[in-house]
């Protein structure tokens, strides 16, 4: 690779770092190549892209982005595979399910909304992250439950204090 085709894959690696939101970073390097292809094709049945490249063209597109990714640079060694997804726990969730098969990806670490995992003992806790939409529907339907009970309560109660206001109207006739 020369000078302007590594420039080129920097431009590349930037601009894609710099418009995803979640990274995770895996190393391939125990899987064969067979097994690397049944993976790159489970991440794509889950929406998750893989690119593959040098720690040093990575660790220059990861300055160059303008995004903070912290102790996540030291976790360029080795062979490095970036994973980009939208939704934040689908990649841990593929790397756990392809490693039932008897395979192992690690995880080396990942960024996630500007927060960075560290190590393959993350993977569990990245797995059942929540996305946003599930947490504002958590928090609409929590706002939601009292005043459904207060609706609920004044609906059932209000045919009871009706029958009351009946009952002591009919006594005082």
């Amino acid at each position: 690779m020369n000078r302007e085709e590594k420039n080129a894959a920097i431009v590349a690696l930037t601009e894609k770092l710099q418009s995803a939101n979640n990274l995770y970073i895996a190393d391939t390097s125990s899987i064969s190549g067979i097994n690397t292809n049944l993976f790159r094709r489970e991440l794509f049945t889950n929406g998750i892209e893989m690119l593959v490249a040098k720690n040093t063209l990575i660790l220059k597109a990861m300055r160059n982005s303008g995004k903070d990714f912290g102790e996540l640079e030291g976790a360029l060694k080795g062979t490095s595979a970036l994973l980009f997804s939208d939704n934040a726990k689908a990649p841990a969730q593929a790397i756990l399910k392809f490693r039932k098969k008897g395979t192992k990806p690690a995880l080396k670490g990942a960024y996630i909304d500007s927060a960075i995992f560290i190590g393959d003992d993350q993977l569990t806790a990245l797995s059942t992250l929540k996305s946003k939409e599930d947490l504002v529907g958590e928090i609409v339907g929590l706002l939601q439950s009292p005043a459904r009970n207060v609706i609920s309560a004044l609906q059932s109660g209000g045919g009871k204090i009706a029958g009351i206001v009946k009952t002591l109207s009919e006594k005082n006739n």
